[in-house]
């Protein structure tokens, strides 16, 4: 086995749905569907009250180059374009849509039929992937177009796809690898093709003993892809630690994956981009999990975007007695939903249930020096010393200590015998400084 070489932790896995078939959820009657679900400059409305549109309608347009489209995920009618508030609480533009069916945009493959002859050009292929809104399902939500653009003076060597899914609880990923292989194997062959590549490497964890001999017994049809069992660390999932695990490069500090030769997807990502090639269908649901220890049925449900988290939480019985917090994503990485009448977006990867006692922080005390929060920095930081200068405001010291490198991934929190809020606290001083960079490129 192998793994990151710098820091990590191992935090209990508590992977309750990792058996859980992928149920369909219902169709919401009242969905809501914001107009920007990605990382970069928002998308332009393009529907107003009393549009009639049909599963695939183009809701928004990318008109910036970091962008997204997007699609509507129901056949109905635009009741109004207002504000919604999303699971932070905050206010963002939005599409409400009352819907009436499921009556899907002409052109878009319905079937079950896999399909594998690869036609598109690489051109092509990065084109499709702009008009179907294919967004990064790894959390981030970069436009994947753009990924694929590489730019001058730089190759691509290795496409590393992302199956660790090491965030405890999480189980989309893992269900998608045994349920929907061969449609992941061939939206990795069409990303190899629009890189002009030949190489992809699939790191999984070995938790997911199922997900790594399906996937391996596929990647036999398959040559050049290979599936690499990897050890338990989180955040082995984040791109420049398994970079690292797989191909043994390190990303310098403030640079990306493609300065090292490497193109870094998730599976879900590669499930959505076969889907818009070969299907012609964008990305309009993904799967998430409904889990948590006092949960009496774990769920992998594909739901639609635009699907009040509420309705879900009921689908799945309700919220137990000793609930205490609910978070979107893992309980490392994840954050706090504030709102449950917010609907779900394209990279909504779970209704995380904790109860009473997970959900309580320690008691904090004063910093011993004891320096397990340098050892468990997967980025090699310091954690304690630039929590110390974001907490004094220092934050041009804080910059010079490399503090815009922190993947916020936790381990500092989780590891910190003191329960200071280090990871809170860092993420102020990111804002901070990003702020500052920006006011620089200004003036």
């Amino acid at each position: 086995m192998t793994t990151f070489r710098k820091g990590g932790v191992h935090p209990e896995e508590n992977k309750l749905a990792k058996d859980c078939k992928i149920e369909v959820m219902p169709l919401t009657k009242k969905a809501v569907v914001f107009v920007s679900q990605h990382l970069g400059a928002p998308a332009t409305c393009v529907v107003q009250k009393g549009d009639k549109v049909k599963v695939g309608t183009l809701l928004s347009k990318a008109e910036a180059f970091i962008c997204a489209n997007v699609h509507s995920p129901y056949s109905g009618t635009v009741t109004k374009v207002d504000l919604a508030t999303d699971f932070n609480g905050f206010k963002k533009p939005a599409v409400y849509i009352d819907v009436d069916g499921d009556e899907w945009e002409d052109g878009i493959d319905t079937s079950a039929e896999i399909i594998r002859e690869i036609k598109l050009t690489p051109k092509e292929i990065i084109d499709k992937m702009k008009d179907r809104g294919i967004v990064g399902l790894g959390g981030a939500a970069f436009p994947t177009n753009v990924k694929y653009m590489i730019p001058e003076g730089k190759k691509a060597e290795f496409l590393v796809i992302n199956g660790v899914e090491c965030e405890p609880y999480l189980t989309s990923d893992n269900r998608i690898m045994i349920e929907n292989t061969e449609e992941i194997f061939i939206g990795i062959e069409i990303m190899k093709k629009a890189l002009n590549m030949n190489n992809a490497l699939i790191g999984i964890e070995k938790n997911k003993p199922e997900a790594i001999r399906i996937m391996t017994d596929m990647s036999r049809n398959y040559p050049g892809t290979k599936v690499v069992p990897l050890e338990m660390k989180y955040p082995q999932g984040a791109e420049k630690q398994l970079i690292n695990a797989l191909t043994g490069r390190e990303v310098p500090s403030g640079k990306l994956p493609i300065e090292v030769g490497c193109v870094v997807d998730n599976v879900g990502t590669a499930l959505a981009i076969y889907q818009a090639i070969q299907k012609n269908r964008p990305l309009i649901d993904n799967v998430l999990t409904f889990t948590g220890k006092s949960v009496k049925t774990q769920k992998n449900l594909l739901v639609r975007v635009g699907t009040p988290l509420q309705e879900i939480i009921d689908y799945c019985g309700g919220l137990p007695e000793d609930t205490g917090k609910l978070i979107s994503g893992g309980p490392m990485m994840g954050k706090t939903i504030m709102d449950t009448t917010a609907p779900t977006v394209k990279t909504t990867s779970s209704i995380l249930v904790m109860n009473e006692k997970e959900a309580k922080r320690g008691h904090q005390t004063n910093c011993i020096r004891c320096g397990k929060c340098v050892t468990a920095c997967p980025m090699g930081l310091e954690p304690l010393f630039l929590a110390t200068l974001c907490e004094q405001k220092r934050w041009e010291d804080a910059e010079k200590e490399c503090v815009m490198d922190c993947i916020e991934c936790g381990c500092c929190l989780f590891t910190c015998p003191a329960n200071r809020p280090l990871l809170d606290l860092i993420r102020v001083g990111k804002n901070q400084v990003g702020a500052l960079r920006r006011a620089r490129t200004q003036k």
